[in-house]
Order: C-alpha cells, then sequence, then structure tokens
C-alpha cells in the first residue's frame, strides 16, 4: 500500500476563484482510491478578476508579470491554507488560470509559475500540464478523463459543469472525452447583468421564455457536428457565442432561458447517442437545479451529483492525482481523448532540491 497526500490547486474558466484542495491517495492492489481531507475557494477580488480577464489582450510585459504574480499569490494562499490546517503535503499541483488556448494553432497558455510557487511554498510543484500534449498534436484538453477512468469507473459518464461542459466515457476500450459547449462562461456573465454574480439555482432562467430562432442557431453552430477529440477555449465564445446572443433583441431572462436550454440540449444529445446509463455530474453547474431538471427530462440517463466537496472541488482532486502519476512517470494524458499522436506523462517538475 502506498499513500500520498498532497494539494491540487485549480483556478477554472468562470473565474470563481482559487480552488485549492488537499487530497490523500492511496494505491493498493493496483487500483487507486481518494479522500478529499479539506478544500477551500479563495475568492478572487475585482481587480485580480479584471486582470485575469483583459490579460489576452494585454502587453508581453503584462503578462510576463502577471505569470509570476499571480503564482506568488497562489503560493501566499498554499501557505495559509497548510498553516491553518497543519497539514503535511508531498507535494502541489497547479493547473494554473488559461490565459490562451489554441491547440490548432499550437499554443496554451496556463499563468502561475511554479518556480516561483515552489519558492514560495518549498515543495516541489508540477505545473503547465497542457503544453506537452499540444505540442504533440494534442488540444492540450480534457484532462480530467485519466482521473474519471482511474476514480470514477463505475459511472458510465463523468460531467463536468464549469466554465465549459465536458464529459468523458469508455468507448471500445479507450476513453473518449471532449468539451461539449460552453456553460458558465456565458451563463455567469448574462446573470452580471442583473448584478448577480451567477444564476442561482436557474431561477432567473426558469423566469425567461425560450427563443426557439435563436435556440435553433445556437444548435446550429459547425462545433456541434465535429467528431472528438474537440476543446473549447474563451476565444471561441468571445468570437461565435457572444456575437449571436447581441444579434437577438430580446430579454436578458430570455437569452438565460434559451442558453440554459441550448446547454441541456447539447448535453443530452451526447449523453442519448452514447450507450451508458449512468452519468456523475460535478462542477458549479450542478447547482443549477433548472439546468439539471432540463437536462434530465431530455435523457433516460440516471443522474448521479455526489457530495458537495466532490461537486466543487473534482477538478483540483484530479490534478492532484495527474501531478502525482507525473512523479511517478506514469501516463496521465491519455492520446484517445486529447487526439496526440501518443499517450504522455505532462507537467513541468519545480524541484528545488534537484
Amino acid at each position: 500500500m502506498e499513500i500520498y497526500k498532497t494539494i491540487g490547486v485549480m483556478s477554472g474558466t468562470s473565474l470563481d476563484g482559487l480552488d485549492i484542495a488537499y487530497c490523500i491517495f492511496i494505491f493498493d492492489d493496483g487500483k487507486w482510491t481518494f479522500q478529499i481531507s479539506k478544500a477551500t475557494t479563495i475568492a478572487y477580488d475585482e481587480e485580480l478578476k479584471k486582470n485575469l480577464v483583459d490579460l489576452p489582450g494585454s502587453t508581453a510585459i503584462k503578462l510576463a508579470k502577471t505569470n509570476v504574480d499571480f503564482a506568488y499569490f497562489i503560493g501566499a494562499q498554499i501557505n495559509k491554507f497548510i498553516q491553518e490546517n497543519k497539514f503535511q503535503s508531498d507535494f502541489i499541483a497547479s493547473h494554473g488560470h488559461t490565459i490562451f488556448h489554441q491547440p490548432d494553432e499550437k499554443y496554451t497558455l496556463q499563468i502561475g509559475d511554479g518556480n516561483a510557487i515552489a519558492a514560495t511554498t518549498g515543495l516541489t510543484v508540477i505545473y503547465d500540464f497542457r503544453s506537452l500534449d499540444v505540442a504533440l498534436g494534442g488540444q492540450g484538453a480534457p484532462l480530467v478523463p485519466i482521473g474519471d477512468h482511474l476514480l470514477f469507473s463505475q459511472y458510465d459518464f463523468c460531467l463536468n459543469l464549469g466554465g465549459f461542459a465536458n464529459t468523458s466515457f469508455e468507448q471500445d476500450d479507450r476513453r473518449i472525452a471532449f468539451d461539449i459547449c460552453p456553460v458558465n462562461i456565458v451563463l455567469n456573465e448574462l446573470a452580471q447583468i442583473e448584478n448577480l454574480a451567477f444564476d442561482e439555482g436557474g431561477n432567473l432562467a426558469k423566469k425567461g421564455k425560450v427563443n426557439l430562432e435563436l435556440l435553433n442557431e445556437l444548435n446550429s453552430l459547425d462545433f456541434y457536428r465535429m467528431p472528438p477529440p474537440k476543446s473549447l477555449g474563451r476565444e471561441w465564445v468571445e468570437n461565435t457565442i457572444q456575437p449571436i446572443l447581441k444579434k437577438y433583441k430580446i430579454s436578458n431572462l430570455d437569452l438565460l432561458a434559451t442558453y440554459t436550454e441550448h446547454v441541456a440540449v447539447q448535453i443530452s444529445e451526447v449523453l442519448n447517442e452514447n450507450s451508458g446509463s449512468s452519468v456523475l455530474i460535478t462542477g458549479g453547474g450542478a447547482y443549477n437545479t433548472h439546468l439539471i431538471d432540463r437536462l434530465k427530462s431530455l435523457t433516460k440517463t440516471s443522474v448521479h451529483i455526489p457530495e458537495p466537496s466532490l461537486v466543487e472541488y473534482k477538478e483540483a482532486l484530479v490534478f492532484a492525482l495527474l501531478g502525482l502519476l507525473r512523479l511517478r512517470n506514469e501516463v496521465n494524458c491519455l492520446s484517445s481523448v486529447t487526439g496526440a499522436t501518443r499517450d504522455s506523462s505532462c507537467g513541468v517538475i519545480a524541484n528545488l532540491n534537484s
């Protein structure tokens, strides 16, 4: 039996904040089990949030500086987390925050320099999990499916509802995974027009009316007919989704209702087109009861929503596992998922003792 204690760190595209999870992994008889002992989310203040949103259009100097500034922020928050809880951690696995993701153009960037985090915390840090896969011709995403395969194989589908919806499942003895559609990255922006950070429970969308013309235009986008592997980024939302929404002179509540229905339709089509009877749903969107109700009405797949710690911190948990697999020099990125030329062990290791 092998026991590992580690910290997983995640910053998602929906800008909810910095997720930090202290995870214990046990490897016994060829199988992994886990426990999320403690987890927290550090909300971004408005200045940091605006900085992250504006960074893609900023200068190279600003990008370079924010890369290390954000890393020192991560390191400081991890130190506080460790000290408050008196944890002992073997290492840190940090996803960072995605600023650019253009795998078709051979580049991706997650800021939060691992060397600065290592220098701040004194711990080994694994970071930059996507670049190697992109260099190998892959999408660099999604990366969570190896965790789905090793930790949650009892479910036919794993579905994450964060900034984007993504799923993974077994098909012909291979793990298949892909991004389905944008979710909270769009819904949160619409909710903010109503002076709310997000549409709690989908209550605003529930009050609106679905615009069938807009719904049909959204559902007709070419991306949804593309075969996997495929992934989405903020750029696609800005260049494709937002111009469509702005064309329609309808109320904001109707936009929320229509876009929520669009998400439910796209996810249900994926579930219905592939064999499976159960789906594990995690991510902030799992709390959108209106969306979940619409999804249940459109599919016969049994929906399972786990305890809050897993709903909210599954991605941080899995990145902790990715870092662990990287340290063990084991595959943590599947070519069947990303489309790369081969499986790989992704992640850069910042080790102060090496």
